[in-house]
């Protein structure tokens, strides 16, 4: 049974280099702010928790603080992506393709609170 945990943890740890490789290639080759984020997020998070866990797996006394680091990855990734797409909308950083942007007329009224004007 212990042979067979190992080997899932060389799986999930190979697993997540390819991940890892992935969302890194992807930040080099897409276009604009935006792609590179997602490419980078979505990618580098299942990256790095399969990474993690394949670790968890092969050395067991490790398992519980490698479901922590899991955890806090889950959340903090997705969050500060968020945050950094915003911060670079709000800061007129747009989009190189030609998209549609449902979010111009939300913040155009925000900031026009924020004046005063109505």
């Amino acid at each position: 049974m212990e042979v067979i945990i190992l080997y899932l943890g060389y799986f999930f740890v190979s697993l997540g280099a390819v991940f890892l490789f992935l969302g890194a290639l992807g930040i080099y080759r897409m276009p604009d702010l935006y792609n590179r984020l997602q490419a980078g997020t979505k990618a580098t998070t299942l990256g790095a928790m399969s990474f993690i866990f394949g670790v968890g797996l092969m050395q067991p006394e490790w398992f519980f603080k490698t479901l922590i680091i899991i955890a806090f990855i889950a959340i903090s990734n997705p969050i500060s992506s968020h945050a950094l797409a915003r911060g670079a909308y709000r800061s007129r950083q747009k989009p190189i393709t030609d998209t549609i942007d449902a979010y111009e007329e939300a913040v155009e009224s925000e900031e026009s609170k924020n004046r005063g004007e109505k």
